[in-house]
């Protein structure tokens, strides 16, 4: 398929990073300029954007809310976390969360107040923001494509509406190699990578909390 560059790529990223993001008053309250911008993008990603903004428009905010949490807060499997789904509960998960921390940072700016750094919704809105030829976010992001990958597919799995948002991610990421797929068919298998050592700061295994 073919995948969506420049322009398109910049509204797509921030299309998608709204809509993954918690819903509230301020969602709702941008849903007619979600609709604007989702009529402006090429074909394949109108189509499963408007899908998932139709979707936010036809549901009760308090319905969407809890339908939120449960998705993506109670099942790990589903986190928003992009250094998650390849570090898991290890230490060098400290350091992949570092990494993006320095896209925020030489950028001028910095993840928000009690946000990591690999909060996939805020990394497609900086990676959105960016010049064209500022390539760099959206090379990190594509370094974790197999966990945008999988998390898709797991969402599939749930019915989930936001599948649809994370499809469109990838139609706006380099097309994956065979190694990418083979690292999703892993992860999908087995799972993130658990270490049970020097994990202060991280959800508990076992516990179905946010990463």
């Amino acid at each position: 398929m073919t995948r969506i560059v420049g322009a398109d790529r910049a509204l797509v990223l921030a299309v998608a990073a709204r809509v993954l993001q918690y819903p509230d008053e301020e969602l709702a309250a941008s849903l007619p300029v979600l609709d604007e911008a989702v009529a402006a993008l090429p074909a394949a990603a109108r189509a499963l954007l408007a899908r998932v903004v139709g979707h936010l428009g036809s549901r009760p905010l308090i319905e969407l809310q809890a339908q939120y949490v449960a998705t993506f807060d109670l099942r790990r499997r589903n986190a928003l976390y992009l250094t998650y789904h390849l570090n898991g509960d290890t230490r060098r998960r400290g350091l992949a969360i570092w990494r993006f921390g320095e896209l925020y940072r030489s950028r001028g700016c910095e993840p928000a107040a009690g946000e990591l750094g690999d909060f996939l919704p805020a990394v497609l809105e900086l990676a959105a923001g960016c010049d064209a030829a500022d390539t760099g976010v959206v090379d990190a992001i594509a370094e974790h494509l197999p966990s945008v990958i999988a998390l898709r597919r797991s969402l599939e799995e749930d019915g989930s509406p936001y599948a649809d948002a994370v499809r469109a991610v990838e139609l706006a990421l380099p097309e994956p190699t065979r190694s990418a797929l083979d690292a999703v068919d892993r992860l999908v298998a087995e799972g993130p990578p658990v270490e049970s050592v020097g994990l202060d700061g991280y959800a508990m295994p076992g516990t179905e909390a946010r990463p």
